[in-house]
């Protein structure tokens, strides 16, 4: 699984075609691949002298190489005595950058997530030999890209040399549409195709997508034949994701699915206690009871809570008890309803779902997809905030409020014979509702 060394033998190998045996082994004998980065493939050489002639010489002949390979133009740097350690160093600096927490000794384990933690561990301990794919799966907030960063720090840490990529799946999606648009389809695949380890956060968003599913397909295949491990998170599992090809289905269902469950009481108190020390705060026992007692269902929402009672203290001095965190967070406690998106979200949201512009959803488009997607933001904006009909009708250049009630009866009327359509609904609420936590 040590890419850049499997890769620099099919270089090797290539090169072979246009430099004799004596000159490869001259020069090269040493050599090993580093790195293989976005459009960066890195060599080290332990020889300050040969590092000197490989630059100076050989790069045309390593990048050639690599251009049939990839079909696309890599930067070659070569490094020689004394300068590996140093890109390491930098290298790690910059492996996941903001996620140095999200490692599994920060992970709280208690009953509704400590299946998931020990498959996860397991993964990591031992990539693509035990669980592959891994799925993991449950709502928002509960710890999956928690556990989906921990094992790509754990292995990055056992195996420096693995190339992880981590992506959201609507991220996915939206690079290869840009792939497609710029002629970047076969620079695009090999990306994904080669990693050691790949991770992907939300997969749900590429259901229904047609392009992105079949791209998924083949990437999914080229790594598990490869013997590469796969992770993948998402808010249900496969069998619930209706507008998921079946083939997908089935290739995501190959190793292991397993659930987060909210937090008992036990965990919220654990949870809470741990972000709390690693703050430098000692909450008062009430306090932890308090909070514990108000957030039942988000592990995100916890952590939001410790931190603006911690702002508080800072700001306004005060010591913390429960009547102090009471004004300092009561507006977290509040039920989700009480929190209004506002049209321009809800639109904006549609419009990344089926990617189309904002100003096409409010307009006059008449194309199947374009009219679809304006009726369900108006169904999606009746449904989610106070506005009325007429209101509504403003925010799609100025339409009837006749209108406006067969948008939202049509959709009502797809909800219930459409599976697809639900959970595309489904989908939009997700990335509504997360813009809010």
């Amino acid at each position: 699984m040590h890419v850049p060394a499997d890769l620099w033998a099919k270089i090797l190998s290539l090169m072979e075609q246009d430099m004799t045996a004596t000159t490869i082994n001259t020069w090269f004998d040493d050599a090993q691949a580093v790195a293989l980065e976005d459009s960066r493939f890195v060599l080290y050489t332990p020889s300050g002298f040969k590092r000197d002639i490989i630059a100076s010489r050989y790069l045309p002949a390593v990048q050639k190489a690599l251009r049939e390979l990839f079909s696309a133009d890599f930067e070659v740097v070569v490094l020689g005595e004394g300068e590996l350690e140093s890109f390491s160093e930098t290298a790690d600096t910059a492996f996941l950058p903001g996620t140095e927490e999200y490692t599994f000794e920060r992970f709280v384990v208690g009953a509704s997530n400590k299946f998931a933690h020990a498959a996860a561990l397991s993964v990591a301990e031992n990539p693509a030999k035990s669980y592959n794919p891994l799925f993991i799966y449950g709502e928002s907030g509960l710890g999956k890209t928690h556990l989906l960063y921990a094992i790509a720090h754990h292995i990055h840490r056992e195996h420096p040399e693995f190339r992880i990529l981590y992506i959201k799946g609507d991220a996915f999606t939206n690079e290869l549409i840009q792939a497609i648009r710029e002629g970047r389809n076969q620079e695009f695949r090999e990306k994904y195709r080669f990693a050691d380890v790949f991770l992907m956060d939300d997969v749900q968003f590429i259901a229904g997508k047609e392009s992105s599913q079949e791209e998924m397909f083949h990437t999914f295949n080229s790594l598990y034949e490869a013997g590469r491990q796969i992770v993948f998170t998402a808010d249900r599992p496969p069998k619930e994701m209706l507008r998921l090809d079946d083939r997908l289905k089935t290739r995501f269902e190959w190793g292991l699915p397993v659930d987060i469950q909210p937090p008992d009481y036990e965990t919220r108190m654990a949870i809470i206690k741990n972000k709390a020390i690693r703050r430098g705060m000692n909450l008062p026992e009430p306090v932890l009871q308090y909070i514990a007692d108000n957030i039942t269902s988000n592990v995100r929402q916890i952590e939001g809570t410790v931190n603006k009672i911690l702002a508080f203290q800072e700001l306004m001095g005060e010591s913390v008890d429960v009547e102090t965190v009471t004004r300092a967070v009561r507006d977290m406690f509040k039920d989700k309803a009480d929190f209004l998106p506002s049209s321009d979200v809800i639109i904006e949201e549609v419009g990344k779902f089926y990617d189309i512009e904002t100003d096409a959803i409010r307009g006059q488009g008449r194309t199947k997809d374009t009219a679809l997607a304006r009726q369900i933001a108006m169904y999606q904006i009746r449904r989610m905030t106070n506005l009325s009909l007429k209101e509504i009708g403003r925010e799609f250049d100025n339409r009837d409020h006749t209108t406006v009630m067969h948008s939202i009866k049509q959709v009502e009327k797809l909800i219930k014979t459409n599976p697809e359509i639900a959970e595309v609904i489904k989908d939009v609420n997700a990335n509504i509702n997360a813009r809010y936590e």
